[in-house]
């Protein structure tokens, strides 16, 4: 077991994943912290590379058993100091994860397909929460298109508290990418997209057939080839001062609306 104890080369790739898109992509890896996130990437089959916990104090129950299940997993002792500077205050455990590839044929399409797209987000946090959101509702994947932040940042990591271990999320160049992918899938799937001029309101659209769900950038909301390519654009009604909702917040609401009228008793 290595222990680390002085900013050597090592911890400094692992800090530049905090904040350098290039060095987590060109490495293959990221960092995840918290009891929940890494519980559940290990759940789901995620390959953990570096297991480091904190050489001040005794390990939990929870990193006993987290060690018991990765018997091969290499494992750094860091001083609490530093290893603060990767996570959060006082974290006992902070992984460092191999990327999956961005292929959208790790998302499976049935019959009951509901998947998300979030186009050219800005916020790391709206993605996390997006993807949670996504989660929760019973969707099969998650795509991110265009020039965005960063799924595996870690604000959208934390933003999505473990979902984005339990399901797909991908990145892909533009619209292109994905419209062709849905070209070719066997199951038909509609392609609906949010807009606040859309033409009908959600809950008088028809969610229950294989959905592919477009969220627009945060400020701008969808590009204009992204509605070209929907078969609908559907509103969330609102009321009130406010013009709009944020990003995540009206793609969880359709969310909510897609699982309602995929309950039995809605039918």
């Amino acid at each position: 077991m290595q222990r680390i104890s002085a900013r050597n080369a090592r911890f400094q790739v692992w800090q530049s994943y905090l904040t350098n898109r290039n060095k987590r992509q060109r490495a293959g890896e990221f960092l995840v912290q918290g009891v929940r996130p890494i519980s559940v990437a290990v759940d789901n089959g995620w390959p953990v590379r570096t297991v480091i916990h904190d050489a001040a104090r005794p390990l939990s129950r929870w990193a006993q058993e987290l060690y018991q299940r990765l018997p091969g997993v290499e494992r750094v002792a860091m001083e609490p100091e530093l290893l603060a500077e990767l996570g959060e205050k006082d974290a006992e455990v902070v992984a460092v994860v191999e990327m999956p590839p961005d292929d959208l044929d790790r998302i499976e399409v049935g019959p009951d397909f509901l998947g998300v797209v979030f186009d050219r987000p800005t916020g790391p946090g709206n993605i996390g929460s997006i993807i949670r959101s996504a989660d929760a509702f019973g969707a099969d994947g998650v795509i991110v298109t265009g020039h965005a932040a960063d799924v595996y940042d870690p604000k959208a990591v934390r933003a999505t508290t473990g979902s984005l271990f339990a399901l797909p999320a991908v990145r892909v160049p533009s619209h292109r990418e994905v419209i062709e992918w849905v070209r070719r899938s066997a199951v038909p799937i509609v392609v609906v997209g949010t807009d606040e001029h859309g033409d009908v309101d959600v809950f008088d659209f028809d969610l229950t057939q294989p959905v592919l769900l477009l969220v627009g950038n945060e400020t701008n909301g969808l590009s204009a080839a992204w509605k070209e390519a929907a078969d609908a654009l559907v509103r969330i009604p609102i009321t009130g001062s406010a013009s709009s909702l944020n990003a995540a917040n009206a793609a969880t609401a359709v969310l909510y609306e897609v699982a309602r009228q995929r309950q039995p008793s809605s039918r």
